[in-house]
């Protein structure tokens, strides 16, 4: 009766599901690499429900790669990835990190394109079970990996917190049980050269272990020009401001990268263990052009500030009483924080410099004209690095309890060090300058019961999991010249513990069901030590607070009685620069995640499925104020709840592979980061709802030649907004708003790619392999307040590449090009226009490669 409705009506009724329910559990390009041109259309293994199985059984959209589909379409990192999944954002770099090893990751409209502290990831990442806490250092090169799932909705009940939006689960291969190498030399454009080798070495029986590494260089493609004339000179150097480090690069956009992973892996009767490690250094620089001034600009404020100080006579200023803010620049006083100290001698005046009547000592005014012709060229001047130290160990260990259940425990720790720096101007003043030195360790341990019973119909997974975050992470942001120095040390530490479980229960050969649920408790600590080291609030309070010369007095005594600290609110009186309230906040969470499901399976190969499911981001503080404050805004979690149809499908003699869904999404308390003033400020002020649509098709009409196609359509609006927001990002000559209606950042209406692949045999037994790769993303928004020089238009993306494989397999040499047209777009950008600049990032040019593997 199956097979009869399989031939008579399943495709018909398989493509009109598609075009009804367009959501994919995207297996393509991984399907096509495991694909015998006999055998038809691979099979897909993927642990997405903590167990192994068929990813055309797993009643959940994921989008799935081996890492042989990886190596041919040139993915060498997370971010890289984006393309080929529908209705997935992945950018490497987010605004003022001056890094690509941080990533912004959205799915479906949720995400979060922060990495501080305060800010938890709404995609989580995953490499062999243990979760990525930060998102610096969550744009991991895919060193010899097996496969990567791309899990989309929540994923609360299996995955946890802070995969609202979804998860990326990275697997790296286990040690093979033979004696092998392998690996690859690759050189391109901008002088890349990359190196990487992996060896198995079986060490007794049952035990075996691999070795793999990874160098690679990459120059930059963003020249720093230096700006016409001799006026750049007399700018104060931007090593005299606090910074993490200082570094200033003649191009941007270099890589100088070391990784390093080593497993050990027992594999008894009945227990297994795998002893991984890894270190990774990641060195480079993020380009950052400047793309707009916001000098004469009602918001401009530092900027602004700045060119009256250097154009207005000294004795106009002493009228107009701002003499004091422009008579000192740099750092008022001492910072002491944890045994650190800066010196008290970065003091510099700009009043009147320019109206003095001397060219001598004239400084830049702040204008339009840093803004060069390229958008691969820039006048900046000061800091543009990124230094990251990353390294784990993990355990995992299986015990099977007889034929049919297994207990499996994933142990890990892991810790990191990154510090970066970021001329946020582009130009020879530090009119906006960012720096940061994050320090952070994780423990995280799972247990896991996975079983089947009841002749294999009920499956199960039950596990608990702890989770222990700590860390530092210090801001450093200077403008105007001076004029503003903020030092923001944070220190955070979070514990989590949750328990959880589903069921999968076939009630028949047609029906299945599925029941899941998480609970989840959460602690978190914070200290926030930010202090703003030019006073510039007493300064503006004029006197006693602070003299003519700039001189602040904090223990002035105003006529009211109170002192000039405390009726500025500067909160803490052993440090009167100190704008963030003293002491450790603590915060709670609790969160129940469910999951209910059910799967119909009208025909051998054909299953359409429905979910309900929700998950939560957790919450935290406002960190980064940039005025004083007597208390510490906190902020809730966001929630979200999905609503899923979906269809898999495998048909035509495992010829075609049609899978879709649809989904309609609630997103609650979305934790909002917009500026006031220049304070980035998170808040649950805002409620969303997400409709969207995926089709994935994978097609091989005849021998030798697959066809992947992926669709995405996602509609992604606000319905609720605290009116603060449209006031602090309301339509202006700069930038949109956010405003009801509008959509969500980083979620592109349409996203289609479309990669054929053909291989075919020479007449000595080798192989050739053509493929081509285009994806098309429409016009999308970069941020919250919708900065016009910022959005996305839409664009055209073309890869390809031909590959040759000897006869005996054991090389081969591939030659290819990424962003073949040289489609440039800003991916990332930072606009804050109190401080003077809107810069942002533009994606790579086009690039050739050629490679050489080998295999023996």
């Amino acid at each position: 009766m199956k097979l009869k409705l399989l031939a008579g009506s399943a495709l018909p009724a398989a493509i009109l599901c598609v075009l009804f329910s367009a959501k994919p559990a995207l297996a393509q390009e991984q399907a096509s690499a495991q694909t015998s041109e006999n055998d038809g259309i691979g099979e897909i293994v993927v642990t997405a429900q903590k167990r192994s199985e068929n990813v055309q059984s797993v009643p959940i959209a994921i989008s799935a790669f081996s890492g042989t589909a990886l190596g041919e379409r040139a993915v060498g990192n997370v971010s890289q990835l984006a393309a080929l999944s529908p209705n997935v954002n992945l950018d490497s770099g987010v605004a003022f990190s001056a890094s690509t090893s941080v990533l912004a990751a959205s799915i479906r409209g949720i995400g979060a394109s922060d990495f501080a502290f305060n800010i938890d990831p709404a995609v989580g990442v995953y490499v062999d079970g243990v979760y990525l806490a930060r998102s610096v250092g969550a744009n991991q090169d895919l060193l010899d990996v097996e496969r990567i799932e791309i899990l989309k909705g929540p994923q609360g009940t299996l995955f946890g917190r802070n995969t609202i939006g979804g998860a990326v689960s990275i697997v790296t291969r286990d040690p093979g049980k033979e004696f092998s190498v392998r690996g690859d030399l690759t050189v391109g454009r901008f002088d890349l050269f990359q190196a990487r080798a992996s060896i198995d070495v079986p060490l007794a029986e049952n035990l075996y272990s691999s070795l793999t590494v990874d160098v690679k260089t990459r120059n930059g493609y963003m020249k720093r020009l230096p700006f016409p004339g001799s006026l750049a000179a007399n700018s104060p150097p931007y090593t005299v401001y606090p910074a993490a480090a200082y570094e200033s690069p003649s191009r941007e956009g270099d890589e100088d990268n070391r990784t390093i992973r080593g497993k050990v892996k027992y594999n008894g009767s009945g227990f297994r263990l795998t002893l991984s490690g890894d270190y990774a250094f990641t060195k480079g620089t993020a380009p950052t052009k400047l793309l707009q001034t916001t000098d004469g600009n009602p918001g401009g404020l530092f900027g602004n500030l700045y060119n009256l100080c250097i154009s207005t006579p000294v004795a106009t200023l002493t009228a107009i009483g701002l003499i004091n803010m422009c008579n000192s620049s740099g750092t008022q006083l001492p910072s002491v924080r944890r045994n650190e100290t800066f010196p008290v001698n970065r003091l510099y005046t700009l009043a009147g410099v320019n109206a003095d009547g001397n060219p001598n000592n004239d400084l830049l005014p702040w204008d339009k004209r840093f803004i060069t012709n390229s958008i691969d060229s820039s006048y900046a001047t000061g800091n543009n690095y990124s230094h990251l130290r990353n390294w784990g160990l993990t355990a995992t260990a299986e015990v099977d309890l007889g034929a049919n259940a297994t207990i499996k425990s994933i142990t890990s720790f892991r810790k990191s060090h990154w510090i970066s720096g970021l001329d946020g101007d582009g130009s020879p003043i530090n009119m906006s300058t960012y720096s940061f030195d994050q320090k952070q360790k994780q423990f995280s341990e799972e247990l896991q019961l996975v079983g089947s019973a009841l002749d294999d119909k009920l499956h199960y997974v039950l596990g608990g999991y702890y989770f222990n975050e700590s860390g530092f992470l210090n801001d450093y942001v200077i403008s105007g010249e001076g004029i503003y120095v903020i030092d923001g040390p944070n220190w955070l530490d979070t514990n989590a513990y949750a328990a959880f479980g589903q069921v999968d229960y076939k009630v028949n050969d047609l029906i299945g069901i599925t029941a899941g649920g998480r609970y989840t408790h959460e602690s978190k600590s914070f200290e926030g030590g930010q202090q703003e080291l030019s006073g510039l609030f007493y300064k503006l309070a004029g006197a006693p607070c602070s003299d003519l010369a700039g001189n602040i007095f904090p223990d002035a005594v105003l006529p009211n009685g109170q002192s000039c600290r405390v009726a500025n609110n500067y909160p803490d009186p052993s440090n009167p620069l100190r704008i963030y309230p003293g002491g450790i906040n603590h915060l709670k969470f609790n969160n129940f995640a469910p999951k209910l499901g059910v799967q119909i399976h009208p025909a051998d190969d054909v299953m359409i499925y429905g979910s309900w499911s929700k998950g939560y981001k957790t919450g935290g503080w406002t960190t980064r104020y940039s005025t004083p404050q007597t208390f510490v805004s906190s902020f809730n979690p966001e929630k979200a709840t999905t609503y899923e149809l979906g269809l898999k499908s495998t048909l035509l003699n495992r010829r075609l592979q049609v899978n879709a869904a649809v989904f309609l999404t609630n997103y609650n308390d979305i934790q909002l980061n917009y500026q006031v003033g220049g304070s980035p400020t998170i808040a649950n002020v805002g409620d969303g709802k997400i409709k969207g649509a995926e089709l994935e098709v994978v097609a091989q009409p005849t021998r030798g030649l697959t066809l992947n196609l992926a669709l995405g359509y996602t509609d992604a609006y606000y319905t609720r907004l605290d009116p603060a927001v449209a006031v602090t990002s309301g339509p202006n000559d700069l930038q949109a708003g956010a405003l009801i209606g509008s959509v969500l950042p980083k979620t592109p209406k349409w996203k289609i790619n479309f990669a054929p692949k053909y291989e075919f045999e020479l007449g000595n037994g080798s192989h050739v392999t053509l493929l081509a790769d285009y994806t098309y993303i429409s016009a999308q928004t970069n941020n919250v307040e919708r900065t016009l020089v910022l959005n996305r238009p839409a664009v055209s993306i073309v890869n390809a590449s031909v590959s040759y494989r000897d006869p005996g397999d054991h090389y081969t040499l591939s030659v290819g090009g990424t962003n073949l047209t040289n489609e440039r777009y800003v991916t990332s950008g930072s606009a804050i226009p109190a401080f003077g600049a809107i810069v942002g990032s533009y994606n790579r040019p086009a690039e050739w490669y050629a490679r050489v593997g080998f295999k023996f």
